[in-house]
């Protein structure tokens, strides 16, 4: 992007605060706002739209070379504090800094901030060696129809201007497509083919990135940013081995639900991270749960005839990703059983099933034993093939010309 009067440029030369100031600045926001899965992150959003309360949106709309999250990274900024991380903790405090000021002034702008000097930036010890694009602005209704989707189980995809030549398209304008449509109901003069054909393609590679536009009036960056919910987890048992699953997903943005076989356990108390706890039958499972393709599900229930039939019962539905509990042995008698009964295990139906569940990770405690299982979710639902990030990137430098 451009610097021009809307984006202001920030690098080593920003007066380095001292010691106190950034020991105070490192405390706005606690671990666990800076860490916060995006569900809370779009929560506070709509509680704070719901209040009418003076916040700024910081979103990351554009990096060059390296960076700890990319662009659609957020943090909403009221007052002091912050919900949500844009860096690894080295920006937080300076945005909120800028958000005040954009709170006060009401207008949209965007920051650069370019972290490649070997120096420290701001006397912060940032690395990143990346630069990063930051747009801040006040929170307003216009994006109340984005939380409405994220709340509803839509995707969305939201075009904000980020830069521009000419005044009909000022930074902040905004349009919101919700649904597979990616043209929005009322799009602005500034919308065409051009811009709809890139949110497709960003859709099908999973990202949101800006986009250069030619226009008769003059060049406009858009922002499209592509706003998807939480993927569902269902996870079926009781036993003690259920919670660190549980928690673990949440935290990583999987909305979960507990099914449970035996109704005495399967309370909300026993599970309280879990968004919902059921108590069912395992041979309704595809009647009271709603089994799609942007839902996963792991049987951890360590009992042979009630994994048999919740197995089944998940092949038969849409859902991509079955992992089951147990080693080897415990799906080759399932399926030995099923051969006896006359039915028969397909390949597309191998192809979707996990077991043993998890990536081998080594370890052998609940919480190990969880990361593994959690980790093989994470993979399956963004389509990528367990690796070291080290082997991708050398992998990588090794294919440049």
């Amino acid at each position: 992007m451009t610097t021009d009067a809307s984006k202001t440029s920030h690098s080593d030369d920003r007066t380095d605060p001292s010691t106190d100031d950034r020991s105070r600045r490192a405390a706005m926001i606690p671990d666990e706002e800076w860490s916060a899965p995006e569900a809370t992150v779009m929560a506070s959003i709509r509680d704070a739209l719901d209040a009418d309360e003076p916040t700024v949106l910081a979103t990351v709309v554009g990096v060059e070379g390296s960076a700890y999250r990319g662009p659609g990274a957020k943090m909403l900024v009221a007052g002091d504090a912050g919900v949500g991380s844009i860096t690894a903790g080295c920006l937080e405090d300076v945005l909120i800094d800028l958000a005040g000021e954009v709170r006060a002034d009401g207008t949209p702008r965007v920051e650069r901030f370019d972290l490649t000097g070997d120096d420290d930036v701001w006397g912060l010890g940032v690395g990143c060696n990346g630069v990063v694009d930051v747009l801040l602005e006040p929170l307003d209704s216009g994006y109340r129809p984005v939380v409405d989707a994220y709340d509803g189980g839509e995707a969305a995809l939201v075009y904000t201007v980020v830069d521009a030549d000419y005044s009909a398209a000022p930074v902040g304008d905004r349009a919101v497509a919700v649904g597979d449509d990616p043209i929005p109901d009322e799009p602005p003069a500034w919308f065409g083919d051009d811009l709809a054909d890139a949110a497709r393609e960003f859709r099908r590679q999973g990202v949101s990135d800006t986009v250069e536009l030619p226009r008769p009036a003059g060049r406009i960056e858009v922002f499209v940013d592509g706003v998807t919910p939480p993927a569902d987890l269902v996870v079926f048992g009781t036993g003690h081995d259920i919670s660190p699953v549980v928690e673990l997903a949440r935290r990583v943005d999987f909305r979960v639900t507990v099914a449970g076989f035996r109704g005495a356990d399967a309370t909300s108390e026993r599970f309280p991270a879990a968004d919902e706890v059921r108590s069912l039958s395992p041979a309704r499972v595809r009647d009271e749960l709603d089994l799609d393709a942007d839902t996963y599900a792991v049987v951890m229930t360590h009992n042979f005839v009630d994994d048999a039939i919740a197995v089944d019962e998940l092949l038969a539905s849409d859902v991509p990703y079955v992992g089951l509990m147990g080693p080897p042995e415990r799906f080759e008698e399932i399926a030995d059983q099923w051969h006896e009964e006359g039915r028969e295990v397909s390949p597309s139906e191998l192809d979707r099933l996990y077991t043993p569940v998890g990536l081998d990770l080594g370890g052998g405690t609940p919480y190990q034993i969880a990361y593994s299982i959690v980790a093989e979710l994470l993979a399956i639902r963004y389509g990528r093939a367990p690796d070291h990030l080290r082997e991708a990137e050398m992998l990588d430098r090794r294919l440049q010309p």
